[in-house]
């Protein structure tokens, strides 16, 4: 391996004269840095039409579903059940959506839809980011112990845990009511052991213990170090639980009834009956699915900033 000869200026025995000389093994700089460098390095990559081609593909199989919905509401019940189906929006869309509006009482379903995803995607995002950030950067007793009950909380199915449920909401008096849909799902072990695991990798000791050494307590080090940095995985798991309370079917159609329904116990009412209108259900679950893509045309672009920022940080 040859090394280059760096001119070195040195004192002669006389005086007021300098002489060159080359040290030799010196380390790379300058120009000769980049000999070092990957060739790839700060290059930018550009898709190729294979990948523009696998990636329309791939948005027209997602979008198809809500396509079709839309089709089979803006149509009449006859030409929903005909061989082949139609795959050209019909004229009675808005009569369709104004009818199942009225029969399934969407207005005030709604309402107790986003109360409820509203308030348990921001107590799951509050608590699992607490519990998070003391199961990744606090050492107390039996740290890994709870850690392991978390976790295995996430292998019971919640079928099983129906019947105390129901028997404890009743004797709390929150039958039919909105706060025995709320309080089983305040937190969640799967949004608990997301932050630990982001939270152990993005958040250095060094802060922590620097807000130590400062006097502040583990309140104040959450508040002004753990949240600037949780902000991206604390918005990916916000979107993430609020999207499944609303479309949560299983409790809330045991716990509440159609007086004080949510979304997805309100469109039962559009099932009933000898006959089904298809279209008129298609109508209601397209009203039920509006919300989700308005929150998501407003607020994807940091949510999907948010799960890029934490991959890269992981």
């Amino acid at each position: 391996m040859t090394t280059d000869s760096i001119p070195v200026e040195t004192a002669d025995a006389r005086p007021g004269t300098v002489q060159k000389k080359t040290r030799k093994n010196a380390p790379p700089g300058g120009r000769n840095r980049q000999l070092f460098r990957h060739p790839g390095a700060g290059r930018q990559h550009h898709a190729g039409p294979v990948a523009y081609i696998l990636l329309g593909i791939a948005a027209l199989f997602s979008l198809f579903p809500l396509y079709w919905t839309m089709v089979a509401a803006s149509t009449d019940n006859t030409r929903v059940t005909q061989t082949p189906p139609p795959f050209l929006p019909g004229p009675h869309l808005l009569e369709n959506l104004g009818k199942a509006w009225q029969d399934a009482a969407l207005g005030k379903a709604m309402l107790n839809s986003l109360i409820v995803a509203g308030v348990i995607a921001l107590s799951t995002v509050l608590f699992a980011t607490l519990a998070g950030f003391a199961f990744a950067k606090l050492r107390f007793k039996g740290r890994n112990i709870l850690l392991m009950l978390v976790i295995g909380t996430m292998m019971v199915p919640p079928q099983l845990g129906v019947v105390p449920l129901f028997m404890m909401m009743t004797e709390l008096g929150w039958g039919q009511q909105l706060p025995a849909v709320i309080f089983p799902t305040l937190v969640s072990a799967v949004g608990v052991f997301f932050m630990r695991q982001y939270l152990s990798e993005a958040l250095p000791d060094e802060l922590v213990e620097a807000g130590r050494v400062d006097g502040a307590h583990s309140l104040r080090i959450f508040w002004s170090i753990v949240l600037p940095i949780a902000r991206a995985p604390m918005a990916v798991l916000f979107m993430i639980t609020f999207v499944h309370a609303w479309n949560d079917f299983f409790w809330p159609f045991i716990v509440l009834d159609m007086s004080n329904p949510t979304v997805p116990v309100a469109l039962t009412q559009l099932s009933a009956g000898y006959v089904r209108d298809q279209s008129l259900i298609m109508a209601g679950a397209l009203l039920g699915t509006l919300p989700l893509l308005a929150m998501f045309i407003v607020f994807g672009r940091q949510i999907v900033g948010g799960i890029m920022q934490g991959a890269v940080k992981g």
